[in-house]
C-alpha cells in the first residue's frame, strides 16, 4: 500500500505536534504518525504537569503567555524574573558545562516567543501555585526559575495541540509504527510503517522524527545506561522504544549527547512498570527537600536540601536505583506535612507508612526491609545536627543546615524529625527520558557521520542529543520540545516547498 504527503511527523507528543503545526503554518500538507492507539496518544508529554521553563523579565512578559492573569493574582504574587542569563547559568551548572552551546542559545533565546506561540495555538497556561510558590507573609513567592504550567497539565496541553492541529488540517494516523526511513542519494524520501498488520510506504518530501528516546526499551536502557537500568520503572508511555533514533542511525545519522545519562526521579515503589494515564504524574514524590531519604540500611544517601528540587529531582532517581533493592523511603514529621504536594502524597495510590512515634515508624519500616536500629540512629544523629538558629523558609534556599560533624550534610530546609505523626513514603527509580540521541543543527536538520545535513530529515524533542548531561532543570524538556519542534517544522515546510518546484 502507498500513501503520499508533504511532511511526515513521527510522534504525537508536544514536540511532534509543535512541529506539525509549524510545518502546516509553512503551507505543507502534514501527516502525524502516532505509534500508540488514539486513547493513549500524546507520548510522555501527556503524563507531565506541563511545567515549562522560559525567559521572562516581569509581569508584562508573563501576560504574553497568560493574558488572563488578574490584578488580584498579580497583587498577591511575587513572580520575580527569569532572565536569559539565569536560564543559561542554570543549564550550564546542572549539565556541568556540557550542553551544546548552539542548541542552548536557541533554546533560551526562543523560549518566551515559543510560549506565546503555543498560547496562540490553543494551549492555556497558568502560574504554578502550590508546587512552585508557598504563601509566606501573605504573598506567594515563586522559586527555582519555574513559574508557569499548562492549565490542566500535560493532558490539557496535548488536547489543545491536537485540537489545533486537526482544526488546521493536519492528519493523524494512530496505531502506526514507523520502522524504516526511505532514503536515496538525494536524501530522505519517505518512511515505512506497519498498521493493522500491513506494511505501508509513505512518500514524503521531508520527515520529522519526534517520537521520544529509548526509555521504554529495557534492552537499550541496559546497553547504554548500564546494569540495573532494566529494573527502573517507566514514568510515561510504553511506546518510546528508540525507534526514531534507530531509524536515523540506520541511514547514517550521527549519535550525539550523553547516551549513559537520563532524567530519572523518585517514583512510587509500587507503581506499575509503565505510566498510568489515570494517575499521570501522581506517582512522583518531589517534596523530599522538606524531609530526609533513607535506604534499606536505614541510612541517608543524598543531600536532600542541596538545591531547589527543580535542580535535583531529575538526577536523584539514579541515586535511588543504586540503593539496595532499588528502593528508598522519604521521611517527614508533622511540621512539614502541610507542604507535601497533595497530588503526589495525599492519594490512595501512594505507598505510605504512618506512625505516632519514631519507634512505631521504625517497627513498621522494618517490616518493609529497613534496618530498624540503623534507622533510629540515623534520625538521632540527624536531629542532633540540625542548626535551629536559622529560620526555615520553603521559598528560598534558607541555609538552614546540619552541622559539619554529620556524615552527610543537609544544606537547606533542615528540620528535626521528632514531632508526630510521622509519614514515610516508599519510592524507587522512575525514568522519564534518555539524554542520548541524534545530532541536529540550528534548523533542526539531522546531521550525518561527516556532520553534514541529511536532506529531508529533521528531529525534535527527547531524541535530540546534546542539551542535557547528568541532570536537568525542571521544565526545560517540554520547552526544548516546543522550541525545536517549531523550528524543525518551519525548516521542513520550507524544504518541502522547494522540493515541490524542482
Amino acid at each position: 500500500m502507498m500513501m503520499e504527503t508533504d511532511i511526515v511527523v513521527v510522534g504525537a507528543g508536544n514536540a511532534a505536534l509543535c512541529a506539525a503545526l509549524s510545518a502546516r503554518e509553512a503551507g505543507a500538507n502534514v501527516l502525524v504518525l502516532e505509534k500508540a492507539p488514539k486513547e493513549e496518544r500524546g507520548g510522555n508529554s501527556r503524563y507531565t504537569y506541563g511545567a515549562m521553563r522560559f525567559v521572562y523579565n516581569g509581569v508584562s512578559d508573563l501576560k504574553e503567555v497568560i493574558p488572563e492573569l488578574t490584578d488580584e493574582e498579580i497583587a498577591e504574587s511575587d513572580y520575580g524574573t527569569y532572565t536569559k542569563e539565569q536560564f543559561f547559568q542554570d543549564m550550564k551548572r546542572v549539565t556541568e558545562n556540557r550542553s551544546d552551546p548552539e542548541l542552548l542559545e536557541i533554546l533560551v533565546n526562543n523560549s518566551l516567543d515559543t510560549m506565546a506561540w503555543m498560547r496562540e495555538n490553543n494551549v492555556p497556561f497558568t502560574p504554578i501555585y502550590g508546587r512552585q510558590a508557598f504563601k509566606v507573609d501573605g504573598k506567594y513567592k515563586f522559586w527555582g526559575g519555574l513559574t508557569v504550567e499548562a492549565k490542566g497539565g500535560g493532558e490539557a496541553m496535548i488536547q489543545g495541540l491536537i485540537g489545533q492541529a486537526e482544526h488546521k488540517g493536519v492528519d493523524i494516523l494512530y496505531s502506526a509504527e514507523a520502522y524504516e526511513l526511505i532514503r536515496d542519494d538525494d536524501g530522505v524520501k519517505g518512511i515505512r510503517i506497519r498498521k493493522d498488520g500491513k506494511s505501508i510506504e509513505i512518500a514524503a518530501k521531508a520527515v520529522i522524527l519526534a517520537c521520544g528516546g529509548f526509555e521504554a526499551n529495557s534492552e537499550m536502557r541496559t546497553k547504554y545506561l548500564g546494569p540495573g537500568w532494566d529494573l527502573a520503572k517507566v514514568r510515561g508511555t510504553e511506546y518510546n522504544t528508540g525507534d526514531g533514533i534507530r531509524m536515523a542511525l540506520d541511514i547514517g545519522a550521527t549519535s550525539y549527547g550523553q547516551w549513559s545519562g537520563c532524567h530519572a526521579v523518585g517514583w512510587d515503589k509500587n507503581a506499575p512498570g509503565f505510566g498510568d494515564l489515570a494517575i499521570g504524574h501522581g506517582f512522583q514524590k518531589h517534596s523530599y527537600p522538606f524531609g530526609i531519604m533513607v535506604n534499606l540500611h536505614g541510612q541517608r544517601f543524598v543531600d536532600e536540601g542541596a538545591d531547589f528540587r527543580n535542580y535535583t529531582y531529575a538526577k536523584y532517581g539514579r541515586e535511588i536505583l543504586s540503593q539496595p533493592g532499588q528502593v528508598a523511603w522519604q521521611i517527614f514529621d508533622k511540621k512539614v506535612l502541610h507542604l507535601l504536594n497533595e497530588e503526589e502524597y495525599l492519594r490512595d495510590h501512594a505507598t505510605k507508612v504512618t506512625a505516632e512515634t519514631l519507634e512505631e515508624l521504625a517497627e513498621k519500616l522494618a517490616q518493609e526491609g529497613v534496618d530498624k536500629t540503623s534507622f533510629l540512629k540515623t534520625i538521632q544523629d540527624y536531629n542532633k545536627s540540625v542548626d535551629e538558629t536559622i529560620s526555615f523558609n520553603p521559598n528560598v534556599k534558607d541555609g538552614r543546615r546540619t552541622k559539619d560533624d554529620l556524615r552527610l550534610p543537609k544544606t537547606n530546609w533542615a528540620n528535626t524529625i521528632e514531632e508526630g505523626p510521622f509519614e514515610a513514603y516508599g519510592i524507587t527509580c522512575g525514568i522519564t527520558f534518555t539524554f542520548g540521541g541524534l545530532r541536529i543543527n540550528n534548523k533542526g536538520e539531522v546531521q550525518d557521520l561527516s556532520n553534514q545535513t541529511i536532506p529531508g530529515l529533521y528531529a525534535a524533542g527527547e531524541l535530540v542529543g546534546g542539551l542535557f548531561y547528568f541532570n536537568y532543570p525542571g521544565g526545560s524538556g517540554l520547552t526544548a520540545g516546543s522550541v525545536f519542534g517549531r523550528i524543525s517544522g518551519k525548516s521542513a515546510g520550507k524544504y518541502a516547498s522547494l522540493e515541490a518546484v524542482k
